[in-house]
């Protein structure tokens, strides 16, 4: 299986909303994402959701870039080619998978140029709120 058959004709959603990526006491049950290991917990919820009081380091500003697409299990190196090519344009990202597709967080500044990248490599990218979707 080849990424570059699912970039060609797939679809990435950017968010409406703006994230923050919060190391944090605990989890929090309304986050986009909890990361748990064995040395600390990662919310990643909508900025204007962060709770302060559990928050102990909080990095703003970032927009979720989702991946519009069934990811098989069997793919290799989809992940890999996202953030090499947004790499090559000296944008950061933070990915995030779940069961059946993927999603990288790129700063809000990093938007414009993460779109006309992952254009280049034939994906549609689409602005949510703009048919309804709020997310």
């Amino acid at each position: 299986m080849d990424p570059s058959d699912f970039f060609e004709g797939g679809t990435v959603t950017v968010s409406a909303a703006t994230y923050a990526v919060v190391k944090a006491e605990r989890g929090d049950p309304d986050a986009f994402a909890t990361i748990r290991d064995d040395e600390e917990t990662t919310v990643v919820v909508e900025e204007e959701r962060v709770d302060e009081a559990t928050a102990i380091d909080v990095e703003r500003g970032w927009k979720r870039l989702t991946f519009e697409m069934v990811l098989p299990f069997e793919l290799v190196g989809f992940l890999a080619r996202v953030a090499g090519a947004l790499a090559e344009e000296d944008i950061s990202v933070f990915a995030l998978s779940a069961y059946s597709t993927d999603h990288v967080l790129v700063r809000e500044g990093d938007v414009a140029a993460a779109e006309a990248k992952l254009e280049s490599l034939g994906c549609a990218v689409e602005r949510a709120g703009t048919d309804g979707d709020e997310n």
